[in-house]
């Protein structure tokens, strides 16, 4: 290769990559774009977790400060009136199984939840597999079209 061949060779390359650098590729402004979004819900996961938490120890907090005053009000109402406590019982067990089905409830969901995350994790993982053969393929049929044309 002569010198004026290695230097038209060099302009040649500097101006594809001035081309390059300049044009935007489809490809590349979904993935960046879908990357960021993506990334930044991930950031976001530990705040509404923590701010979840805060909630529902305030939930907490008051219901107990609810009850603890509930316990005093019912000994001086209930017992100057002779009230009689066996009459709670079977209001307590119907609230005890509504509190049972209640958890039954909250773990079928959560059960539900994980069941639903590990179903999207698994679509994605065999969209890879998928796009993955699709691309082998779509190469081997644009090498074997080059080497046919050439």
């Amino acid at each position: 290769m002569t010198s004026v061949e290695k230097k038209e060779q060099k302009q040649v390359l500097k101006e594809f990559n001035s081309i390059k650098k300049s044009q935007v590729s489809i490809c590349d402004l979904m993935k960046n774009n879908s990357s960021e979004i993506l990334q930044k819900m991930e950031y976001q996961i530990p705040t509404y977790l923590q701010g979840y938490t805060d909630l529902f120890t305030k939930y907490l907090h008051s219901l107990n400060t609810l009850y603890g005053t509930c316990y005093i009000s019912e000994k001086q109402f209930f017992d100057k009136l002779g009230f009689d406590h066996n009459v709670l019982k079977p209001i307590d067990e119907y609230w005890k199984f509504i509190k049972n089905l209640t958890l039954v409830q909250i773990e079928v969901s959560s059960k539900f939840f994980e069941d639903y995350i590990q179903f999207r994790i698994s679509s994605v993982e065999l969209f890879d597999k998928s796009m993955e053969s699709t691309l082998e393929y779509y190469a081997q049929a644009l090498s074997e079209f080059n080497n046919n044309t050439q």
